[in-house]
């Protein structure tokens, strides 16, 4: 592919790809706005019945979330909606925790991947599936126009706030009955990245019967994945080399996704891992149409391995919401991202770190088969990935210098490779992709492109 790539939505002020996100306690990511997204939210979350609605809020580690937290609170008891705090939770519990307890939504407080300074909210329907964007610009509208707050009830219509705290085991459990084997004799690292997962990830491999190895399990509110976790996998490499450990497993701060590494210490990025999952779900006849729903960042080498096998990658936009909102609209059951973003549509609503573990050592037990050779459903094409900052977005196709290299080099990969070129939908980013079959063409073919827009709109 070799445009620019666009999201399927309308130009925002508040939401990205992934909710709102920002440095906290600076706009949008303030108290003030969390307050009014918390009355917008509620809104419209409540019906006409008399009965009294809940909306259940989780966070990650981060310094600023109790802060966030209890302006969300606020905005949703003004609004007339009770509150149920989940505290340090991943946003897959979330998800669970808003469908099993039939709250009318959900809300998670992270910025997912971003340095600790940054924070974010997003929102789930009661249904456990994210807000679709149109649901998300009534809010956005709601907040930006001034009409939330004008409206509020009083007396013993006033919403209250009530603890969770038991949340983090009933995700877990939920986690424990996906899994049908018991890990005696197992060996598994496991880095939380000093984020959500650290009140769950370990205690569920150690409930199951591994022997647990752990990393990034003491947040102090400005640790959270600062060099650890799925975006730093260094540290994990060396544990899983030094202990001998059959799996490691790295999570991102709000624990969506997933990046394994295994018994050799080698990374095993998201596409291996649907491709691994694909050919189990082939074999046994579950994975629905034959399909894998990926993004335009999902490796041809995925491609190419499910063809063999029969079946077909679904490219959508980049973000889990779009892989999600594919899935659904055409019945499919497994989907994910490159990132580690893996959805299992049969038992989460979202992506799941946690559950795409569990799913991974399932099959390690199933096949008797270590991951080194589970990985090897796909060979992998060369990809090379640069960002670059930019202060402002503008259209890439219409700078002719950019335009035109773009097309030159598309055309030289000759249908064996591709371009992508994207604006990154949480930062200040462009992102350029180039992926082919010769790793030193991919490379300086990717250099030459980000040199020529740090030229051109890096300004």
């Amino acid at each position: 592919m070799s445009r620019a790539e666009r999201r399927p939505t309308s130009a925002r002020q508040l939401f990205g790809t992934d909710g709102i996100r920002g440095v906290a306690n600076t706009e949008p990511v303030t108290c003030e706005t969390a307050l009014r997204l918390g009355q917008a939210l509620a809104g419209l979350s409540r019906t006409d019945d008399a009965r009294r609605h809940t909306i259940v809020i989780g966070r990650d580690t981060r310094l600023s979330g109790g802060m966030l937290e209890s302006a969300l609170a606020a905005g949703i008891c003004s609004a007339g909606v009770d509150v149920l705090l989940a505290g340090v939770l991943p946003t897959p519990g979330v998800a669970v925790l808003t469908r099993s307890m039939r709250c009318s939504a959900g809300a998670v407080i992270s910025a997912s991947h971003n340095p600790f300074q940054d924070n974010g909210i997003k929102f789930f329907a009661s249904t456990g599936f994210k807000l679709p964007d149109e649901d998300e610009q009534r809010i956005e509208k709601a907040v930006v126009s001034g009409e939330v707050g004008k409206v509020r009830p009083t007396a013993a219509q006033v919403g209250q706030v009530t603890s969770l705290p038991d949340a983090a085991a009933r995700y877990a459990e939920f986690l424990k009955n996906l899994c049908p084997h018991r890990m005696a004799g197992l060996r598994v690292a496991i880095d939380c990245g000093h984020g959500a997962a650290c009140c769950v990830g370990p205690d569920v491999f150690r409930q199951l019967g591994a022997q647990v190895f752990t990393l990034g399990v003491d947040p102090d509110g400005t640790n959270i994945n600062r060099d650890c976790g799925a975006l730093h996998v260094e540290r994990l490499q060396e544990t899983v080399r030094a202990q001998k450990a059959h799996i490691g497993v790295a999570l991102d701060g709000d624990a969506d996704r997933i990046i394994v590494v295994d018994e050799c210490g080698d990374v095993v990025d998201g596409d291996e891992l649907l491709a691994m999952m694909a050919a189990d779900m082939l074999a046994q006849g579950t994975l629905r149409h034959a399909t894998v729903v990926g993004t335009v960042m999902s490796n041809m080498g995925l491609e190419v391995a499910l063809r063999a096998h029969g079946a077909r990658l679904v490219r959508t936009a980049v973000g889990d919401r779009y892989v999600v909102e594919e899935m659904r609209r055409r019945d499919y059951n497994l989907g994910g991202e490159q990132s580690g973003h893996l959805i299992f549509l049969d038992q989460n609503t979202t992506g799941d770190g946690l559950l795409a573990g569990l799913a991974v050592v399932r099959l390690m037990i199933e096949r008797r088969r270590p991951v080194s050779e589970l990985k090897q459903a796909m060979s992998k094409f060369p990809q090379q990935l640069i960002n670059v900052a930019v202060t402002q977005r503008c259209d890439v196709d219409a700078v002719p210098p950019v335009r035109q290299l773009i097309d030159r080099i598309t055309a030289q990969l000759n249908e064996r490779g591709r371009v992508l070129v994207r604006y990154s939908g949480t930062e200040p980013l462009v992102r350029v992709m180039v992926e082919g079959e010769d790793a030193a063409r991919v490379r300086a073919y990717a250099e030459e492109i980000a040199a020529a827009i740090r030229t051109h709109l890096a300004v």
